[in-house]
């Protein structure tokens, strides 16, 4: 057998984060929001395995959460719905840092919406990225790639900053 030279596959971002953090978003997310219940139990259903919706209304948004998990049930939109939901909602610090540090106008960790990308010059990233390591270490690098892979254009010399 021939060994093979192919690069393994990457995890999505948000696949990246640990099983705990993803359920406790989730739960947070499903408890709090109806529409979000709904849309996954959907993708529950629609994954197949048996599930009712009628038997997924009942559970506790914990169990539910942990169920969409194992079963890998997002999307890749809904992962990055639940990446935004994370980082500005649910753990706004990472963000509110980012901004700060990058001299970005914002209230708290949402941008101002009369702003255009780029949203700041390379040396505010750069400076942005360093707070953003310093105090927050791997979930600070976690952020940091998720900004670079989804929205690089907005941040000069993110994509090199995140680099392996």
């Amino acid at each position: 057998m021939i060994p093979s030279k192919a690069t393994p596959k990457r995890l999505s971002l948000f696949r990246e984060l640990p099983a705990e953090r993803r359920v406790a978003l989730l739960t947070k997310l499903i408890a709090a929001n109806r529409d979000t219940r709904a849309l996954f139990i959907q993708r529950m259903v629609a994954r197949g395995g048996g599930f009712r919706a009628v038997t997924l209304q009942s559970w506790a948004p914990a169990k539910l959460a942990a169920e969409v998990v194992r079963m890998n049930a997002q999307t890749a939109e809904d992962e990055l719905d639940l990446l935004h939901a994370l980082y500005v909602s649910v753990e706004p610090q990472i963000q509110e840092t980012f901004l700060q540090a990058a001299g970005v106008k914002a209230e708290g960790a949402v941008i101002d919406e009369s702003l255009t990308a780029p949203f700041a010059d390379e040396d505010g990233v750069r400076r942005g990225a360093a707070a953003v390591l310093q105090r927050f270490g791997e979930d600070g690098k976690h952020y940091l790639r998720t900004i670079a892979h989804y929205n690089a254009a907005a941040w000069p010399g993110i994509t090199a900053l995140v680099a392996d």
